[in-house]
């Protein structure tokens, strides 16, 4: 890993929240993710688990973490199963954690190889009624592969039939939602380092430079600040390809008179960042880009406003869709006839801003939160207005991550980072 290691109260305060929801007498069980295979002896880079690494701060492929809070014996309550390192593991692979190493990263003081699981196992479903299994149940969610979660589920039934099941995702999408202090610190990291591969691009950008050389010039910058690289595949959109909401191919030249959206953000300690600017190729909007930026702005700001204890997501994205109905009427886009006579299946404004404003944001990009529930304090959700104009060349998508206070507006974790036109123009032509 390349982040500072982060203090080990976070994860025994995670843990005692998710162990204070379970039942009595039961177990639960989170592995870490597999290593995927690409061909040959070639594989993916290693990401952990996001659960496992809540409730553990463990970032090591081959992983168990045990919860039994009701258990016989205190030392049972939490225990953690390690791959087995050795001196021969050391020199091919690198240094893994030793069971000493372990304690100092997690707080758990129940160490074991992983050879000792399936026999320690046995001994606690003979104590417990119920067992936790670890299910993807994220709205956004579509898994065809089958994780290493997946098959000890599948073993775990077939050896434990007897067993009543409850499911360890709806207590992780509350508490995973709720940050703690450390939390918040650690997205902050992420979104700083996000603001210096954005400074970094202001002054680099210039007509006829390639998409793909702004998308190294983040992760040069991303990189060199202790982040393993971008928190989800980064769009780098120029000309009409900013109207591709999901462009990911980042191929092709920026030119002259053009604008760029830059979907772009660092993760730091497996936390994520989600930024979203939109700049001009030449250093300059026009008038018509000025006005349509300036609309994307204001909803954006105004959005952020709504961020309250207590809103819901459902009907805070209706009153979006008002703010942007206003200024998409003030641009000429949509007419007083094409919002009387709108489907409120799908609205007027939706046709140049057809996507959601707000997601949860944290270990995952799209985080865990119940969207049926009221938002509350600590939550962090992602702001992100866009208008999208086809037959005018560009899109434009602003986006910053806030956290929800008690009272009062949200905190912006990317108050620092540029995005007003005249701070934009003034640093892409300093």
């Amino acid at each position: 890993m390349k982040y500072h290691q982060i203090e080990r109260n976070l994860f025994i305060k995670n843990r005692a929240k998710f162990m204070a929801e379970m039942k009595p007498k039961s177990v639960a069980i989170f592995n870490s993710n597999d290593i995927y295979p690409i061909s040959a002896d070639s594989s993916m880079p290693f990401e952990q688990h996001r659960d496992i690494f809540y409730l553990s701060g463990v970032d090591q492929e081959e992983s168990i973490l045990l919860l039994f809070p009701d258990a016989p014996y205190e030392e049972q309550r939490e225990i953690l199963f390690l791959k087995e390192t050795n001196d021969h593991i050391a020199v091919w692979e690198g240094e893994k954690l030793t069971k000493e190493r372990a304690l100092a990263v997690t707080g758990i003081k129940n160490v074991h190889w992983l050879q000792d699981f399936d026999k320690i196992l046995n001994e606690m479903m003979t104590y417990a009624d119920t067992m936790y299994i670890n299910t993807n149940e994220h709205y956004r969610a579509a898994v065809e592969t089958e994780t290493r979660e997946a098959r000890f589920v599948k073993k775990w039934k077939e050896k434990y039939p007897a067993h009543a099941v409850a499911k360890s995702n709806p207590i992780l999408q509350r508490i995973r939602s709720i940050k703690e202090s450390e939390e918040i610190d650690l997205i902050q990291q992420a979104c700083n380092i996000t603001e210096k591969g954005f400074r970094r691009i202001l002054s680099f950008v210039k007509p006829n430079v390639m998409e793909y050389e702004i998308e190294a010039e983040f992760i040069h910058e991303f990189i060199r600040n202790r982040s393993k690289g971008f928190a989800y595949t980064p769009i780098i959109g120029s000309g009409n390809s900013a109207n591709v909401l999901h462009y990911i191919e980042n191929n092709q030249q920026c030119k002259a008179g053009d604008l760029i959206l830059m979907d772009v953000g660092a993760e730091y300690a497996n936390y994520s960042s989600d930024m979203t600017r939109t700049i001009p190729v030449s250093g300059k909007f026009s008038d018509r880009q000025k006005a349509v930026y300036n609309a994307v702005l204001k909803v954006k700001n105004e959005a952020t406003k709504m961020l309250l204890p207590g809103t819901l997501w459902k009907q805070y994205h209706i009153e979006v869709g008002k703010l942007m109905t206003s200024e998409l009427l003030g641009l000429g886009l949509i007419d007083k006839a094409d919002v009387q006579n709108e489907n409120p299946e799908w609205p007027a404004y939706k046709k140049y801003f057809m996507h959601g404003t707000s997601h949860h944001m944290g270990l995952d990009t799209h985080d865990y939160g119940l969207l049926i529930e009221p938002m509350q304090a600590n939550m962090v959700f992602t702001v992100e207005p866009g208008i999208y104009i086809p037959a005018e060349g560009f899109g434009i998508r602003l986006e910053d991550d806030v956290v929800i206070q008690e009272t009062g507006e949200p905190f912006n974790l990317m108050r620092n980072i540029p995005i007003e036109v005249d701070e934009i123009e003034s640093l892409m032509q300093s």
